[in-house]
């Protein structure tokens, strides 16, 4: 009975955290969407997908986060919690197209 309990508990927890979770593309060297809009004052889950066969790399000198991630592969990066505005990132290897922007509101 402690143990359903406790499962109880939990699972607001999980639905939470899934409301702070963002899905980024990145395909024909383009993040996709370019623009996000995220809750001001929380931590952010960034799932970035790259469906490009060559890497790329997130960088971002606003949020201080920079990853490469593989050709076809996947990258889970944190944020935040930010202040109300606008934080850039591009691709590194691509800064011609690969181009985006995180709003917090």
């Amino acid at each position: 009975m402690k143990a359903i309990f406790t499962l109880m508990l939990l699972i607001p927890m999980v639905v939470m955290a899934a409301d702070d979770e963002v899905t980024i593309t990145i395909s024909n060297h383009q993040f996709s969407p370019a623009e996000v809009s995220v809750p001001a004052g929380k931590k952010i889950k960034l799932l970035i997908e790259n469906k490009d066969a060559t890497p790329e790399e997130f960088e971002s000198h606003e949020l201080n986060r920079e990853k490469v991630i593989a050709g076809n592969g996947r990258a889970t990066i944190y944020i935040g919690p930010l202040s109300a505005g606008r934080y850039p990132f591009f691709g590194e290897f691509n800064e011609a197209t690969a181009k985006g922007v995180i709003v917090a509101k």
